[in-house]
């Protein structure tokens, strides 16, 4: 009976130090915020809206002189033939159609891009995050977005200074 007493103590303490060794090797971060704060970032959503902006101004362009040819096409309407009027309607549907798929095109463009520029930075965050792991010693590093309870080692700062944020 004396030594199931010891057994037992002996499996209670190990098990305590196992959990208290897993808890230390656990960290957390919030690594939308570090992204967020990341020039690179700053760097690629400036270029995003020239991209849009540009494509926008273009669009806007077919729109005012799809508008202009409707307009035309209206106020010659009844001096022309119902054959004439049925092409020039034609004409207008294409010109329509074709601006709305630039819309499609500009913004399936922007968001490769996006996709394109923010990859490179995701893996830069990443890199610091396992660097600055691997310094601390932790085995695993949670996104504190995705816990419920986060009061363990946030390492959101480190993770900053080894970016140089």
């Amino acid at each position: 009976m004396k030594n199931l007493k010891t057994l037992l103590l002996i499996a209670v303490v190990a098990l305590g130090i196992n959990t208290m060794q897993a808890q230390s090797n656990v960290a957390h971060i919030n690594l939308g915020e570090i992204i967020k704060l990341m020039p690179e970032t700053k760097t690629m959503q400036a270029e995003l809206e020239k991209l849009s902006k540009t494509y926008e101004d273009e669009l806007k362009a077919k729109d005012v002189a799809l508008k202009a040819m409707t307009d035309k096409y209206t106020a010659e309407a009844p001096n022309q033939t119902d054959e004439e009027n049925a092409k020039r309607a034609q004409e207008v549907q294409q010109e329509d159609y074709k601006i709305k798929m630039g819309y499609q095109i500009a913004e399936q463009d922007v968001n490769k891009k996006g996709n394109d520029m923010m990859e490179p930075i995701i893996i830069k965050a990443r890199q610091a995050v396992t660097d600055v792991a691997k310094e601390m010693n932790f085995q695993y590093v949670l996104d504190a977005t995705s816990l419920i309870v986060a009061e363990g080692t946030d390492i959101s700062v480190m993770v900053k200074t080894k970016l140089g944020l």
